[in-house]
């Protein structure tokens, strides 16, 4: 069973105990968090979509710890003018587990793609739209007389 969750606006695919980073989080360590916001769960091939999210469905979380990302260095050059600027930073991140998907009232599910084409439909007879004229080939030079 796994769930596509948004969390601090950003998507994530998350199944039971997966350790997950996340931006920074406002909890405490050790503190549970709870997710709504589950935009499509799989039960064993059993898929549900949300328009835009799944009412009644959540994901429940643990926070682990906070803590920095790698440091990001971001470069600024201009060639052969003599600029040149170095910056970075480290982006705060928290580490959740997820300990649990609940899917209490999913009852929209993913439509079965259909083969068959229903018979009783009118045709429909589709005109054809006439052709656009060609361009106008263009004129041959005239050649210069000498006298």
């Amino acid at each position: 069973m796994y769930a596509i969750v948004e969390i601090a606006g950003q998507q994530f695919k998350v199944s039971k105990d997966l350790k997950v980073y996340v931006n920074r989080l406002s909890n405490e360590e050790g503190s549970s968090v709870s997710f709504d916001k589950v935009l499509l769960l799989d039960d064993n091939g059993n898929v549900t979509l949300g328009a835009p999210a799944i009412e009644g469905a959540s994901v429940e979380a643990k926070v682990l710890q906070h803590l920095k990302g790698d440091k990001v260095i971001v470069f600024k050059k201009k060639r052969r003018k003599g600029y040149k600027k170095r910056n970075g930073h480290r982006q705060y991140l928290t580490q959740i587990v997820i300990e649990g998907i609940t899917a209490a009232g999913g009852t929209k599910k993913a439509a079965a793609k259909k083969a068959v084409v229903a018979e009783d439909a009118p045709a429909t007879e589709v005109e054809a739209a006439p052709k656009a004229k060609k361009a106008a080939a263009p004129k041959a030079k005239k050649e210069a007389t000498k006298e």
